[in-house]
């Protein structure tokens, strides 16, 4: 698959998101440098307080090397609810390419997670062809 497929999969997770009126709904896929599937996850999987980056970054091991992290959503670079924010769970994991289809509006917090990603040597992709299907399952937050 290319870029283009696993972000239409991050965005297809992001639709099982249980809603919620504080917190967008997401989804996000971890891929190898080899190109297969290493992790997913979508906001609220088993925590309210669940981002999708940090579910799926939580179902891997090891170092991340040569990773692609796809989130439908820009990862956030600001967080209320737990200390570090998906920004910087991504650049400790090792991934060195970020793709997203929707840039965080500031709605709950400023989007910065896309100049903290890049700041610290990460490359970072948005695709915004797939911003508006990013958007649907957060049609109630806008």
């Amino acid at each position: 698959m290319d870029d283009l497929g696993w972000l239409e999969l991050a965005c297809d997770l992001a639709a099982l998101c249980p809603p919620s009126r504080t917190a967008f709904s997401v989804g996000a896929v971890i891929v190898g440098a080899d190109g297969r599937e290493i992790a997913r996850g979508h906001s609220r999987e088993d925590d309210p307080n669940d981002h999708a980056e940090e579910a799926a970054l939580a179902k891997t091991t090891g170092d991340l090397a040569g990773a692609t992290v796809y989130s439908s959503l820009e990862p956030c670079g600001r967080r209320a609810s737990r200390p570090r924010p998906c920004a910087k769970l991504i650049i400790a994991s090792g991934a060195r390419r970020v793709v997203f289809a929707w840039r965080e509006p500031a709605l709950f917090a400023e989007g910065t997670g896309a100049e903290l990603l890049a700041a610290a040597g990460i490359e970072v992709v948005e695709l915004p062809d797939l911003a508006a299907r990013a958007r649907e399952p957060n049609t109630h937050l806008l």
